[in-house]
């Protein structure tokens, strides 16, 4: 278990977050958006995320020291079609600025990996910004590889009438 780099009386734990936890998720999910200057996009509420958090097929992991939350991991399985099994397709991984450094971003993953093991889930899947360099070092230091791949968002509602000039 890791201590808290502020903190060296209270130990990280590491638990699955239930539906009374949402405020706690939704809180940490805005920091993140704030600081990926994304908050426009967040229109989950926390009536969502209690919700959200009794679906057997997401996995939200909260970090806490004593009684402060200090980050999260979040995944959801899914159907890998090419391999006919399911992945865990990570969310987000999150740790507050102020506690960086002392091992919770490993904890984390840690127990994602754990939960996904024990659920006979073998590849956990992401995709982040290709400037993120930070986050890029971190998942090789943990075994991952990391490859190039062009992500393509859509929202048909936002279909040109003809894409290729004919109906």
């Amino acid at each position: 278990m890791q201590t808290h780099p502020r903190a060296s009386t209270h130990p990280v734990t590491v638990r699955r977050a239930e539906p009374h936890d949402a405020a706690t998720v939704l809180e940490l999910l805005t920091e993140l958006a704030d600081y990926e200057r994304s908050r426009a996009s967040v229109g989950v509420t926390v009536d969502d995320w209690a919700q959200l958090l009794t679906d057997p097929r997401v996995r939200v992991l909260l970090a806490w020291v004593g009684e402060h939350p200090i980050g999260y991991v979040s995944a959801v399985r899914q159907l890998h079609l090419w391999s006919g099994r399911e992945i865990l397709a990570l969310d987000d991984l999150y740790v507050r600025p102020e506690d960086r450094g002392g091992g919770v971003g490993d904890s984390l993953m840690t127990a994602l990996g754990e939960q996904a093991a024990a659920d006979g889930v073998t590849v956990i899947r992401w995709e982040m910004e290709p400037e993120n360099n930070g986050a890029q070092r971190f998942y090789r230091r943990l075994g991952a590889a990391l490859r190039g791949k062009v992500i393509a968002t859509w929202s048909p509602q936002a279909r040109p009438r003809s894409v290729t000039g004919s109906e």
